[in-house]
């Protein structure tokens, strides 16, 4: 995205492991933290972001954005937006969709990183994140996520997702979840939507997943910054 830098990661390049190998970036998976805190490292030198800077949330799987600041750490929401120039921001995942935004066209380049599950889809994050960015032309990317090849939901899930996004999200009780981050997008008033339909549960090498990995796992994520 021009006038942005944005990453999205993978499981591949850092220093934990075991069942976190190897660019774990969550400090909640039960890995050593100072593992943790140089894979953040190694994420923010790839992108020529400043660490100190880092701002990220403690993911409740809510529809809450918040304004980042420099550093930020430990409040409950799932997305965060800034305006500073160099001030990264970070989104963690592992089946959940990463999901970044952007303001295109703008004398006032603003992004959003968003941690979008089915509860936050249900709520409203993709609409939250794109009322956070305050209007004008705006263009999203939607990360690895678990696919429909491997995502089964009970009723309780797919109905309200064929009620929001269609019947077709759903098929044979498994879940689109990329599909249905996509319409809510668009329906937010998102122009454009890139997708990167990995599904992280079939690519074990490659990603992180809670689901097929009963919960012992890492996180890979959604890294981004408003270029200086």
């Amino acid at each position: 995205m021009e006038g942005y830098e944005v990453r999205f990661t993978t499981r591949v390049g850092g220093v934990s492991e075991g069942p976190y190998a190897s660019l774990n970036l969550g400090r909640k998976s039960g890995d050593e933290v100072e593992r943790v805190d140089e894979n953040r490292r190694i994420v923010c030198d790839a992108i020529g972001a400043d660490l100190e800077k880092l701002a990220l949330n403690y993911q409740v799987h809510s529809a809450r954005v918040l304004h980042a600041a420099r550093a930020m750490r430990g409040e409950h929401a799932d997305g965060l937006w800034t305006d500073e120039p160099g001030l990264p921001i970070l989104a963690m995942s592992a089946d959940c969709l990463p999901i970044v935004l952007a303001r295109t066209g703008a004398s006032e380049p603003t992004v959003a990183v968003l941690h979008a599950g089915w509860r936050g889809l249900l709520e409203g994050i993709a609409a939250a994140g794109a009322q956070a960015l305050g209007g004008g032309p705006l263009k999203a990317a939607i990360g690895p996520g678990i696919g429909p090849c491997c995502y089964e939901v009970g009723e309780e899930v797919a109905a309200p997702f064929r009620e929001r996004f269609g019947d077709d999200v759903v098929r044979e009780r498994r879940l689109d979840l990329w599909t249905s981050a996509e319409r809510a997008l668009r329906h937010a008033g998102v122009e454009h939507v890139d997708r990167f339909d990995r599904c992280t549960a079939c690519e074990p090498e490659t990603f992180f997943s809670h689901r097929r990995d009963d919960g012992r796992t890492g996180r890979q994520g959604v890294i981004a910054y408003v270029s200086e």
